[in-house]
């Protein structure tokens, strides 16, 4: 299920010179604010709760899930060149779990190691929301990379979508709907958070249960969707 060239192409791919440097801009300024707002109001656990949920596992998370997750097959499908990949002796199922490892691997380094870095930063781990949330980033960027590897698969605007789901449906309706925070996968994530901390700093509106069969439903669906797909792109370049 695990293809080691298929991986270091899709590697080669995501962490070429110009999108290594968008994935590590949300990083390097995500440890910046925490810098900054460490210094002027010192180790405050509410301040850090505040912070690692309102820009890093809200915003930092989603949208690098959006840029590894699509850029693991989209930009293939869009010059034409899955056409090779496609013509190997590979099962279409490997060649998606392949990319789903690598952008998952990807994400998971891009937005979790910079979180746990970031509470070190605004309060030493105190209350283990450095921890809460940095399990919250690893756990969020498994279902990320699933469901926007699905989009690069069905749509050449999957960029597009994937911003809308993560910046519009779960920072602006998330916000003002509460029944749309059951389908956001950061509320789900949240929920795991909250089991590590067990405090109410961390909070979510999904219980801990559910929260775990949705993000276990929504990663295998999309992937075994998105190999599916592949498998029609092929008969369709066939055609």
């Amino acid at each position: 299920m695990y293809d080691p060239t298929v991986a270091r192409l899709t590697y080669r791919g995501l962490l070429g010179r110009r999108r290594a440097l968008i994935l590590g801009a949300l990083p390097v300024l995500l440890v910046v604010i925490s810098v900054v707002v460490r210094a002027l109001t010192g180790a405050d656990d509410q301040v850090a709760a505040d912070v690692l949920g309102g820009f890093a596992l809200a915003t930092m998370v989603p949208i690098i899930g959006v840029i590894a997750g699509t850029g693991a097959i989209g930009p293939e499908i869009d010059d034409g060149s899955v056409v090779y990949l496609l013509a190997k002796p590979l099962k279409r199922p490997t060649i998606i779990f392949t990319k789903l490892i690598v952008a998952v691997a990807v994400t998971m380094v891009f937005s979790a190691v910079p979180t746990f870095v970031a509470g070190l930063i605004l309060n030493g781990n105190g209350q283990q929301i450095a921890v809460a949330y940095t399990v919250a980033a690893l756990v969020a960027s498994i279902a990320y990379a699933a469901l926007f590897l699905l989009l690069g698969t069905i749509t050449r605007h999957a960029v597009v979508f994937g911003l809308v789901y993560a910046l519009v449906w779960e920072a602006l309706f998330g916000s003002l709907v509460a029944g749309a925070r059951t389908l956001s996968v950061q509320q789900w994530s949240l929920a795991v958070a909250h089991k590590v901390t067990g405090g109410d700093l961390v909070t979510s509106d999904v219980g801990l249960t559910t929260a775990v069969i949705l993000l276990v439903a929504v990663t295998a669906g999309a992937t075994w969707y998105a190999g599916q797909k592949l498998r029609t792109l092929t008969l369709a370049g066939e055609e």
